[in-house]
């Protein structure tokens, strides 16, 4: 679980410090940079697995994939930030496995890992590409702190079954040896001669490279890093069929749907007598159930087994017994339906990043959406386990529907500050609280929303320019019955 994270030089975030729960909501308009911060989440998770130049690459620009690495450098003018910085607080797992199937257990759990990355000046045909490692760091928090560190709200009984054990130095550190910075990887234990690595000549992060034998806390870093992932789920691949012998893992984009939910359902069934596995599966009902919160008249949902073809095709049947197959199904029950079977999976761990959810949504169903979202985050008032998996949800959105119903808790604002900076001056987006929740006692030095910033989303009903009465009469919200249910009588400004 990310629990806080400090993000500058990257993009337009500068100076950033977010703390999250198990469930966040982020609102701002368009372009703002609620986006720029889910991909400097998901660039910290390719940094834990693959090299500074491929993790650069990985990376979202306005025309999908990132060409040139200095776009993702501040920049002002012409002229961009040296380095960027990051670092992230983190509950991790207690238990794992490495690459090789190795396993691993944590010394501590609760952690933080920094990194700093900067252009590379010079390069020569020995570089080891655009990017440098600059600092890497792997601490850990002591127990004794944590009540200062966690500050949304939640159980002691949670707390006690996620952060455990107790260490007495740095995992990963950087020192400065002769004027050449190195990067020195410890084992637990404090056992043995730490590793060095000059800076300089990294491709990756050290973290990136450790193993179970060695770093077994560091290794659970790295995989919980690892799991941050952003949800784009694809209608194209949530219709498609899967054969036999597909994984059933749902991916990032929705494929294997079908898959995952045979096996769920299947999983279920076994060890069931002869007359529970001829009924629908416990899992099929729950997901019907969950479904019919989005759509009247939904019966049943199952997996078709064709053993012809070798195909698993997702199916709906509504209650005049036609049978709609998943190629059939709109964009926006896919979508419910592959967050639904997220919901069920209890194997799916880890930080889900989604954006703008309630795309395809009926703005009356937003609330069953939220509902549904905050049930896949995990229950920080019930000890975690198998039926309650260490899962973490953060969306962004612009919808006034999400905004009036999610939970003010749980409501980070994103808007555009103009600071100065160096003597330049400059904007940059801030992720502020409402006041008189958990982040207020979190970042009492902070100012937390203007509330006046919320009436976009609360009363969503602008003034505009008169364009005539031939224009207006058009518009529904200028229909004499419509204005007796607007708020404020109609156009406000």
């Amino acid at each position: 679980m990310l629990t806080r994270l400090k993000v500058s030089g990257f993009k337009n975030l500068v100076d950033v410090d977010v703390r999250f729960g198990p469930f966040t909501c982020i609102a701002g308009p368009n372009g703002v940079g609620k986006s720029n911060l889910f991909d400097a989440i998901l660039f910290l998770a390719a940094l834990a697995d693959d090299t500074l130049f491929n993790a650069a690459l990985s990376v979202r620009d306005d025309g999908g994939r990132t060409t040139d690495i200095r776009s993702l450098f501040h920049r002002v003018g012409g002229e961009y930030a040296k380095e960027m910085s990051f670092e992230a607080e983190m509950i991790v797992p207690r238990h794992g496995t490495d690459g090789l199937g190795q396993k691993a257990s944590a010394g501590i759990t609760f952690l933080r890992y920094a990194a700093a990355i900067a252009l590379r000046g010079n390069q020569t045909p020995l570089s080891s590409g655009p990017l440098e490692l600059v600092r890497e760091k792997l601490d850990y928090v002591k127990i004794g702190d944590v009540p200062r560190y966690l500050k949304f709200p939640h159980s002691p009984t949670w707390r006690k079954s996620v952060i455990q054990g107790r260490r007495s130095a740095p995992f990963i550190s950087t020192v400065d040896a002769g004027g050449h910075r190195v990067i020195k990887l410890s084992q637990d234990g404090g056992g043995g001669r730490p590793k060095s690595f000059t800076a300089k000549s990294l491709p990756r992060t050290v973290l990136s490279t450790v193993n179970a034998t060695e770093s077994p806390t560091a290794l659970l870093a790295r995989c919980e890093m690892q799991s941050w992932r952003l949800l784009q789920l694809e209608p194209s691949a949530l219709r498609e069929p899967d054969k036999f012998m597909t994984s059933p893992n749902l991916e990032s984009n929705g494929a294997h749907l079908a898959a995952t939910l045979y096996h769920l359902s299947h999983s279920q069934e076994n060890g069931a007598d002869e007359q529970s596995r001829e009924s629908h599966s416990l899992v099929y009902q729950r997901a019907a159930a969950r479904l019919s919160e989005l759509i009247e008249g939904i019966h049943s949902i199952k997996v078709d087994r064709d053993e012809k073809r070798e195909l698993l095709t997702l199916e709906i049947e509504d209650s005049d017994g036609t049978i709609h197959p998943a190629r059939s199904l709109s964009d926006g029950t896919l979508r419910f339906l592959a967050l639904t079977v997220l919901e069920l999976d209890t194997r799916t761990t880890g930080l889900l990043c989604l954006e703008e959810p309630e795309n395809g949504i009926h703005p009356g169903r937003i609330p069953f959406i939220l509902r549904l979202l905050q049930d896949i985050a995990v229950d920080v008032n019930s000890p975690e386990g198998e039926d309650n998996p260490s899962r973490q949800v953060i969306i962004n959105t612009h919808s006034p529907s999400v905004v009036s119903d999610v939970d003010h808790d749980s409501l980070l604002v994103a808007e555009m500050k103009e600071t100065i900076q160096n003597g330049r001056r400059f904007k940059r987006v801030c992720f502020s609280y409402l006041p008189d929740t958990w982040r207020s006692e979190a970042n009492p030095d902070t100012p937390p929303v203007n509330i006046g910033k919320l009436l976009a989303y609360l009363n969503p009903v602008s003034k505009r320019e008169d364009d005539g009465e031939k224009n207006r009469s058009r518009r529904v919200k200028d229909v004499p019955a419509c204005q007796q249910l607007l708020p404020f009588g109609g156009d406000f400004q």
